[in-house]
């Protein structure tokens, strides 16, 4: 098992993506604090990854808070001791619809919660990682960063873009304490967001409506996909490898190892735009 004996914090964990995660740690031996902000939901989740035999805490936590992201922090290492691993799961779609109709207040909730919670979660774990020297971070982007822009999707598109350029930036500040951050995409999965797409469908835009209701129809990505690309990113597999945007779908992980040197040396796998500076032209 690559994560027996570590300790990992899991955000957005009662549901979905999160839990998935949560459950490919504690089958992999992993203890856990696991967050949300729905008590019942996150205990009763808790009881279920008990059963791998794993110590799990599970805590109520709005990571936007930061009072409240600080105590939770404090609490695991009460708890265990240390932080290995720190996965900023957590995130809402926001207001859905053009800007001139979104409510300003769950715009600004939407980067509350997907960059100042990812922030905030980074920065109060990173000084028990900063003194073990060692630690492995994975933030979640989304679909909507790089690629065609998707209209009526502005406030989860602009903090999902957000949290790789931080991801970029928290890497190369610890590197040198043996700390790799990573962020992830983890593919079109079904989750509730997918059905808050599909309630407001007379909102969003018509293809990315479309797009959803196909998902829907034919079951999305498995979200175990995510989980095994986090589970990568948290082991010793992953040494070497920071700062990056991996996809769980499209990218090929599982065989970097072969090509390390290219991926540490190179601005692939980065949020970059494309001119002559950083890349060449291919010759016809």
């Amino acid at each position: 098992m690559k994560l027996e004996g570590k300790v990992a914090i899991i955000t957005g964990a009662s549901k979905g993506i999160g839990e998935c995660i949560a459950e490919t740690f504690a089958k992999d031996g992993c203890n856990l604090t696991i967050v949300s902000r729905h008590l019942d939901e996150i205990r009763a989740t808790a009881e279920k990854l008990k059963k791998n035999g794993v110590d799990v805490l599970p805590l109520k936590c709005d990571v936007s808070i930061p009072t409240e992201v600080k105590k939770m922090v404090e609490k695991t290492v009460a708890r265990f001791g240390k932080i290995d691993i720190l996965v900023n799961n957590a995130g809402i779609y926001g207001p859905l619809g053009p800007l001139t109709d979104n409510d300003l207040k769950l715009w600004k909730k939407t980067i509350d919660i997907n960059l100042i919670g990812t922030v905030t979660c980074t920065k109060f774990v990173l000084p028990y990682m900063i003194k073990a020297r060692k630690g492995k971070i994975i933030n979640f982007s989304g679909g909507g960063t790089g690629g065609p822009p998707t209209p009526t999707l502005s406030a989860y598109i602009t903090s999902k873009t957000a949290v790789v350029r931080f991801t970029e930036v928290i890497a190369e500040e610890v590197k040198d304490s043996n700390i790799q951050v990573n962020s992830i995409a983890p593919g079109a999965v079904n989750t509730r967001l997918l059905d808050q797409v599909l309630t407001a469908a007379d909102k969003v835009d018509k293809k990315f409506l479309e797009k959803s209701i196909k998902q829907k129809e034919t079951g999305g990505t498995p979200p175990e996909k995510a989980a095994q690309l986090v589970l990568f990113l948290a082991s010793e597999d992953s040494n070497g490898i920071t700062g990056k945007l991996i996809s769980a779908v499209w990218d090929d992980y599982q065989n970097f190892n072969k090509r390390l040197d290219k991926i540490k040396g190179t601005q692939i796998y980065t949020l970059r735009r494309i001119d002559d500076n950083f890349y060449k032209e291919v010759p016809k």
